[in-house]
């Protein structure tokens, strides 16, 4: 059994306008809700093997904010620069490359292609993974090579909106 927890990163500011995509920093509510849904992981002892994440700057401060809630050691985070504008093609031979020694991995990154990701894995509708979400996805396969479209199931998706009012 293998799981897959695909995580858009939480919310960024567009405040500076002369940022690049790629610097943008979380806002405030982006700070709120990574502790909170980082707390929500730990109450459920969710523990991933590994952490990649997109560079940028929002999905890198969102993966250390979570391992940091779920007192996940800092050398499992892995920055992936494939993850930054990346395709459906690309999320699937980072999956097919993962040590099979692990059982359950993080994956924060970005929309459009998060949610892509997670419909064409779980054969779900999604529509829209909102910022901070968590789509937990099993598969009943022994290694990561055998993950193919429409092969996992969801355990659950949540998302700090559920939860919180802003």
């Amino acid at each position: 059994m293998k799981k897959i927890y695909l995580i858009r990163h939480a919310k960024s500011s567009w405040k500076d306008e002369t940022l690049n995509d790629f610097e943008r920093p979380l806002n405030g509510r982006g700070k709120r809700d990574v502790v909170f849904m980082g707390k929500r992981l730990k109450m459920f002892d969710v523990k991933p093997d590994v952490i990649y994440t997109s560079p940028a700057k929002r999905a890198l401060k969102t993966a250390k904010e979570i391992g940091e809630e779920i007192d996940c050691d800092k050398k499992k985070i892995k920055s992936v620069d494939a993850l930054y504008e990346s395709s459906y093609e690309q999320y699937i031979e980072l999956i097919h490359n993962i040590d099979d020694k692990c059982s359950s991995v993080f994956i924060i990154a970005h929309n459009p292609t998060i949610t892509e990701v997670g419909e064409r894995l779980s054969g779900a509708i999604l529509s829209n993974i909102p910022t901070c979400a968590i789509v937990c996805i099993s598969f009943d396969v022994e290694s990561f090579k055998e993950i193919t479209e429409e092969s996992g199931h969801i355990l659950f998706f949540d998302y700090p909106k559920k939860h919180l009012k802003d």
